[in-house]
């Protein structure tokens, strides 16, 4: 049977999440927006509740919480303030990589260094000449002896600017394209410099920032599964990420239709309040299916995971459809405030800018649809 039901322990984690972004984000969100202020305090506090490194499992000291339930946790952060919450959840796109192919030495000291204190670590893929074509990146790791030195620059790395460390993909053959691609565990050290802190239309309290490799020295046993695998496990690592930042859309989609329908109830034109002229409420319903539909697509590709199952094309429904989504909702709830809607002090321009992101970052909206085009011209068996 087919059931998306929840559990009394997902409900009770789904409210413990949305309790703590209500509490905890909300109140500060808009403050921080303005001034792209780092969000310590709360990160601390959503690692002392549990609420990140979700993904991780208990023999290492996290949560060991199932997909779905991840799931229902960033949707809730990213209803709260999507910045903030990608902070606090982020760790699990870094982490991704080393549970699928780390030595269990290198899980044990890299997944527990987040488990035992709240720390970060950063996903380091996109270079500025390599975003959706991977294989066009520079940076090197060249092998001597026991090490591999790594060279070059990663842009866009989400909590790069407060990363304890990185999984980092780099060019181990040169002339191999994507097949010459490998993937590494790198603590930061001194070699490893924050070279810039870009400053983004939406999800300000969430830090992005160039990150550059100076001859940085790694063990080799630190390179995660085999050499020049790493396109392969970039890919595997994104199946299993997409779901959540699936329902961080969602969770933005949810926080501007609400503030909207709140807005048409009082908001009152022509002698009524506008929620009750039909032309409001067409946008309010198609805002509704369009975040149920994405909701139910996010779960779907998270239910698929936890029974392990591949998702890829499914986890690229999710994210495609609920980024697309969140724009949509967010820009539609601009167009129901009218001229207030495009004023910071009514707040829902904010979700507008934010949902952007969603359309871009972890495979932009087009990527995603070449996957669906691949998969559905040339399905795999699961």
């Amino acid at each position: 049977m087919v059931d998306f039901s929840l559990t009394d322990e997902q409900q009770a984690l789904r409210e413990m999440a949305h309790d703590f972004a209500e509490k905890e984000i909300r109140p500060v969100a808009w403050e921080f927006d303005v001034d792209g202020t780092w969000p310590q305090e709360i990160i601390e506090k959503a690692w002392e509740l549990g609420l990140m490194n979700s993904h991780i499992p208990e023999e290492y000291g996290g949560p060991g919480a199932s997909t779905f339930e991840g799931a229902l946790i960033e949707e809730e952060l990213g209803w709260g303030c999507s910045g903030i919450g990608t902070s606090i959840s982020c760790n699990g796109l870094a982490a991704a990589p080393v549970m699928l192919a780390g030595s269990e030495e290198i899980k044990r000291e890299f997944l527990g260094r987040l488990t035992e204190a709240p720390k970060l670590a950063s996903f380091c893929l996109t270079e500025p000449d390599a975003g959706s074509d991977v294989s066009g990146m520079r940076t090197t790791a060249v092998r001597k002896g026991d090490t591999y030195v790594l060279n070059g620059s990663k842009c866009f790395i989400t909590n790069g600017g407060h990363a304890d460390w990185f999984t980092v993909y780099a060019k181990t053959d040169k002339d191999a394209g994507h097949r010459g691609i490998s993937a590494f565990v790198v603590p930061k050290d001194d070699t490893v410099t924050v070279d810039k802190k870009e400053d983004k239309m939406g999800q300000r309290a969430s830090n992005t920032a160039t990150i550059t490799f100076n001859d940085t020295e790694v063990p080799a046993r630190n390179l995660l599964g085999e050499e020049n695998h790493g396109f392969k496990l970039a890919m595997m690592t994104l199946d299993r990420t997409r779901p959540g930042v699936a329902s961080m859309a969602v969770g933005i989609a949810r926080a501007a239709f609400e503030m909207a329908c709140d807005y048409s109830k009082e908001r009152v034109q022509f002698g009524v309040p506008i929620a009750m002229h039909q032309g409001i409420q067409f946008l309010i319903a198609d805002m509704a299916t369009k975040i149920h539909l994405a909701r139910l697509a996010t779960w779907n590709s998270a239910v698929l995971l936890d029974q392990g199952r591949r998702n890829t094309i499914e986890s690229s429904h999710a994210k495609r459809f609920a980024a697309d989504t969140a724009m949509e909702v967010a820009t539609d709830a601009v167009q129901i405030f009218g001229g207030y809607g495009f004023i910071k002090e009514y707040k829902v321009e904010k979700f507008m800018r934010d949902a952007k992101i969603m359309q871009l970052y972890e495979g932009t909206a087009q990527i995603q649809r070449l996957v669906i085009a691949r998969e559905t011209l040339l399905p795999r068996s699961s």
